[in-house]
């Protein structure tokens, strides 16, 4: 299961839009915290999915 999660995490990153990797790089603690919390989301969808298709 590992290897999956993995896999699963990977894939939302990968996915991730250019404006959340550059937001995660700021200097300014509001914005990072909302790119943080955008990716954070976006892996969370992901792992929903993925639990869902193995049901």
């Amino acid at each position: 299961m590992s290897d999956d999660l993995t896999t699963i995490v990977l894939g939302a990153i990968e996915r991730a839009p250019h404006w959340i990797r550059r937001d995660l790089e700021s200097k300014d603690h509001v914005v990072r915290v909302q790119a943080e919390e955008a990716l954070a989301a976006m892996i969370a969808d992901a792992l929903r999915k993925a639990d869902d298709r193995s049901q």
